[in-house]
């Protein structure tokens, strides 16, 4: 059975070990793959996204732009919807802090590639949920359990 805490310590587990999500405007641009760039010395939720100036997303973006990302985990035993707000930062710091080979393979001119855009998304709601998929919940289904019941300590509310 797990608790909140317990869900979230899985979340952020799962995202770090695999950093793509579906990022996009509630409401606007339909969601597209991204990588999330975490700055490890702030240690905060604040997901970070290198991006072009030509990608939908980056055009459809105003000032603190209402943003959802999805998310699953590899092996599919985790999924999440992340609310927050998602703006472009050009702080030239932090593209150096995070900037990587895979980053640097994007963009020809490097960091001062003339398109290249550091988006700064600060989540502030996650819906989560762990995927009991195994053969056990399926015995226990059979046997007459209520699923819902089951269910209902593998669903958390986070406020991030």
């Amino acid at each position: 059975m797990a608790d909140k805490v317990e869900i979230e310590r899985k979340f952020w587990r799962a995202l770090a070990a695999d950093r793509t999500l579906m990022l996009g405007l509630r409401g606007q641009s339909p969601a597209q793959p991204m990588t999330a760039q975490f700055d490890e010395d702030t240690k905060d939720s604040t997901m970070w996204f290198f991006t072009s100036k030509d990608a939908e997303l980056t055009q459809s973006l105003d000032t603190n732009s209402k943003a959802i990302a999805y998310f699953a985990s590899k092996s599919h035993d985790l999924f999440a919807a992340i609310e927050g707000t998602l703006e472009r930062d050009g702080d030239k710091a932090m593209i150096d802090r995070l900037w990587n080979s895979y980053v640097d393979a994007w963009f020809e001119g490097g960091k001062s590639d003339p398109k290249l855009v550091l988006l700064r998304f600060a989540p502030s709601h996650a819906q989560v949920w762990l995927n009991d998929r195994s053969f056990f919940a399926g015995v226990k289904l059979l046997i007459g359990r209520d699923p819902k019941e089951e269910y209902k300590d593998k669903v958390a509310d986070l406020r991030l």
